[in-house]
């Protein structure tokens, strides 16, 4: 069946038992190739008419001049079945806003920014920089996406990382995903990728969010990568199969990894980087921004330190996934435990046994008049303190007065 014909089919059909009807996703199908993902006046176009008559209304040269001029030559041009066959051939679907398995909660944020912009197209904002809705996803994985996107955490960073950086998204990685929650990322070199094995190592899915076709490995060395995401996790992207990884459609996927997820962790970023660009979409989102720090002297760090010093981003200072948990989890709920201090015999000691103790020598024993005359207490005072220093092996009777017990040998050392 044509494309044409599918498009009246759907026309015709109120709604169909049980899906999606074979036209709407073919319509969506056909949008995303044929217009660059982020345009604001398209996406405005869509949600009114619905994309069913948006793209009757291209083919037939009867759309406003703005809606057409952003088609121009694709208009009669239709890969939209070969597109579904490739996406199927490879294991993956486009999933659409009228699918269960769309992730209409967190996307609604995007909704609302949306609203804000101006109609005037000289007005609004980029297109690499808006914060527009998609209008599908194509989608490779098992897992379903509004679920697996539920409780799921973006960790982004440098693609030129350092080794402690590296090690850090991937500790995030692994901890984040054993207690169940999803990472996001990019999938590229660097804090990404560390990010995703770190996630894979724990079993848990993860998702790469693509700028080119979910059937096209970019980077090329990360093929196995790959594969593996799309075993347990999923590899998302608005452009169809096929389509490269040019370089402005990283800015325009960036809104959608700080869309999907409850918050963005930035662990190393320069200071102009994809990572900050991401940090300031999760911020215009209302989303939970979180930054880890690094080495001050780092060339790396310098946009996560100055991310920390922006009073207005609100940017948050984690350390562990502990601190991720607590800042998107439930309120109350996910708390970070208090950091764990190592603890002393002295930790407990009351005023007078603490100035007795200092009081005490190292080498020689002393009375417990030079101890009372050195701590400036009474000599019943000192006699009531030193037994439970003793007990607590602080201090130790040399047979002539009293001094510090020697500190215990390490563990293995010898005797």
């Amino acid at each position: 069946m044509s494309l044409d014909e599918d498009l009246e089919d759907a026309r015709a059909a109120a709604s169909v038992t049980g899906g999606v009807h074979p036209g709407i996703r073919r319509a969506r199908a056909w949008l995303s190739r044929a217009v660059e993902p982020g345009t604001i006046d398209l996406f405005r176009y869509v949600e009114d008419v619905g994309a069913v008559e948006a793209v009757r209304r291209l083919r037939a040269g009867t759309a406003p001049d703005r809606i057409r001029s952003l088609v121009g030559a694709r208009a009669q041009q239709d890969a939209s079945l070969a597109d579904l066959h490739r996406a199927e051939r490879c294991g993956a679907r486009l999933v659409v806003p009228e699918d269960d398995e769309w992730p209409a909660y967190p996307l609604h944020a995007l909704t609302v920014a949306v609203a804000g912009e101006p109609f005037a197209a000289r007005d609004q904002s980029d297109r690499t920089r808006a914060l527009v809705p998609p209008l599908g996803l194509w989608v490779r994985g098992p897992g379903r996406l509004d679920v697996v996107a539920d409780r799921s955490v973006a960790v982004v960073g440098s693609r030129a990382s350092t080794a402690y950086g590296e090690h850090v998204a991937a500790e995030l990685g692994h901890q984040l995903g054993e207690r169940g929650w999803t990472v996001v990322s990019g999938g590229a070199f660097g804090i990404d990728s560390a990010a995703h094995r770190g996630a894979l190592a724990a079993e848990a899915p993860t998702i790469a969010v693509l700028a080119c076709g979910v059937d096209r490995v970019y980077p090329a060395a990360h093929g196995a990568l790959f594969g593996r995401i799309a075993e347990t996790g999923l590899l998302v992207s608005e452009w169809p199969p096929g389509c490269a990884p040019l370089r402005h459609r990283f800015l325009v996927r960036n809104r959608l990894i700080a869309a999907l997820t409850r918050g963005t962790v930035v662990v190393e970023a320069a200071a102009r980087s994809g990572a900050q660009a991401t940090a300031n979409r999760a911020r215009r989102l209302g989303r939970a921004l979180m930054v880890v720090p690094g080495p001050i002297t780092s060339a790396l760090s310098v946009g996560c330190h100055e991310l920390l010093r922006d009073e207005e981003a609100g940017a948050v200072l984690v350390t562990s996934a502990a601190h991720v948990i607590e800042a998107v989890g439930g309120i109350g709920t996910d708390l970070a435990p208090p950091v764990e201090r190592p603890t002393s015999p002295r930790d407990e000691l009351s005023d007078v046994a603490t100035r007795v103790l200092d009081a005490c020598p190292v080498r020689i024993g002393v009375s417990p008049e030079r101890l009372a005359s050195i701590a400036g207490c009474t000599v019943l005072d000192v006699l009531r303190v030193l037994p439970s220093l003793e007990l607590a092996d602080l201090v130790q009777w040399t047979g002539t007065g009293w001094r510090l017990a020697p500190p215990p040998n390490p563990p293995g050392a010898a005797a």
